[in-house]
């Protein structure tokens, strides 16, 4: 992987660092994981639960989530879901939904790029 791309995925919230020591340093391992990222189906859940009021479903979609952002060191994607998924911990769906615009922002951040890198 070269350093631009480090650097973008640095840009995009992803501890490329901590990443890499997941992977036990195998650069192409780790960038075949974070390419299948996108596919993952929790951001989508998430979003059709919040629309259904449907605080156990989006809490699992999101803690789901997070789990998977975190093994992938997507340090700028963790960042909004930790609130998020406090929120729906405790089944407060209107504060949840307050947190969902940074959440989207951060998820099309590090998907856009992801695309980019396919």
């Amino acid at each position: 992987m070269d350093e631009a791309t480090k650097r973008s995925l640095a840009q995009a919230g992803v501890d490329v660092d901590e990443a890499l020591e997941r992977f036990m340093g195998n650069e192409s391992l780790m960038l075949k994981f974070l390419l299948r990222f996108p596919a993952d189906e929790n951001f989508s859940h998430l979003r059709q639960a919040m629309a259904a009021g449907d605080a156990a479903g989006a809490f699992a979609a999101a803690h789901t989530l997070k789990g998977v952002a975190g093994n992938l060191s997507l340090k700028g994607l963790c960042q909004p879901l930790h609130p998020l998924v406090e929120d729906l911990r405790g089944g407060n769906l209107a504060a949840a939904a307050e947190k969902m615009p940074a959440l989207e922002a951060a998820y099309t951040q590090i998907t856009d790029l992801l695309a980019q890198l396919a």
